[in-house]
């Protein structure tokens, strides 16, 4: 029995991906795996039905717990408010709980120049990532203040060191961490804890991106000082559960570079 038995967790982008191999290659996914382990009944979302379908079957027949699997895309045409409301009102119906909101999901055209960056391609960014964790976050708070819950919301190096190629998507990252701080002051007299993680992991996405944009790629992904990129489940999933742990409470607004010894910081 693990320290989330019995608790929810909301995870945005937490469809399976498979990599090349046919190995998870979805950070959500890890994140799911790694909350799963705990106990916690999970509520998934993200654009792709049949990756959803995927990850709960998986997840439910391995690990015995209930996942919502809920079809969700926060983009620049949609009501967002009312998608994201009704995320969170089935998860209240479903399990009448939300102790972890997890705000991983994020699209973009990574690899266009600044210059030649289109407001699509900026609104896909901003719309998918900054006003999808915006309005979770605004949505999921009255129910993690009766939880005392906690979020995790998530960043990138593409902001921190401005990547080339990735002005939309480092614009959103950094706009999801100042949002961040800006919770963890507001909300830390509700007793709910807000931290960012920025992470390094092999992933399908990052495959398409090498695929894609073999420029880009060479500019901007480095292998790590440790010998290998994180592993979606062990060194990134690991984490962001133990963000929602009690033990770590105390720790909020914070920035957790998981880049095996790059992005050090002063």
């Amino acid at each position: 029995m693990g320290f989330l038995t019995g608790k929810t967790a909301i995870i945005t982008g937490g469809g399976f991906a498979a990599l090349k191999d046919g190995s998870a290659g979805s950070i959500g996914y890890g994140i799911a795996t790694a909350y799963a382990k705990e106990g916690a009944n999970l509520v998934l979302t993200g654009r792709n039905v049949k990756k959803l379908e995927d990850a709960k079957e998986r997840l439910e027949g391995e690990f015995g717990i209930r996942v919502l699997a809920v079809q969700a895309d926060v983009n620049a045409g949609a009501d967002n408010e009312a998608v994201v409301q009704g995320v969170v009102d089935a998860a209240m119906a479903e399990f009448g709980r939300i102790d972890v909101l997890v705000n991983n999901a994020q699209a973009s055209a990574s690899g266009v120049p600044l210059a030649d960056n289109t407001t699509d391609q900026f609104n896909l960014a901003i719309y998918s990532g900054l006003y999808a964790t915006f309005y979770y976050m605004k949505a999921c708070h009255p129910h993690l203040k009766e939880t005392r819950g906690s979020v995790i919301n998530f960043a990138s190096g593409a902001g921190l060191f401005g990547n080339f190629g990735q002005a939309a998507y480092a614009a959103a990252k950094e706009g999801i961490r100042g949002m961040t701080r800006v919770a963890a002051t507001e909300w830390g007299p509700d007793g709910i804890n807000v931290n960012v993680v920025c992470p390094l992991a092999w992933t399908a996405q990052l495959e398409k991106f090498q695929d894609e944009y073999p420029d880009a790629f060479a500019a901007n992904v480095h292998m790590p000082p440790m010998g290998h990129y994180g592993n979606v489940e062990t060194e990134i999933g690991r984490v962001v559960v133990q963000l929602a742990n009690p033990d770590f409470k105390f720790m909020s607004g914070e920035t957790l570079v998981l880049e095996g010894g790059m992005g050090q910081r002063p």
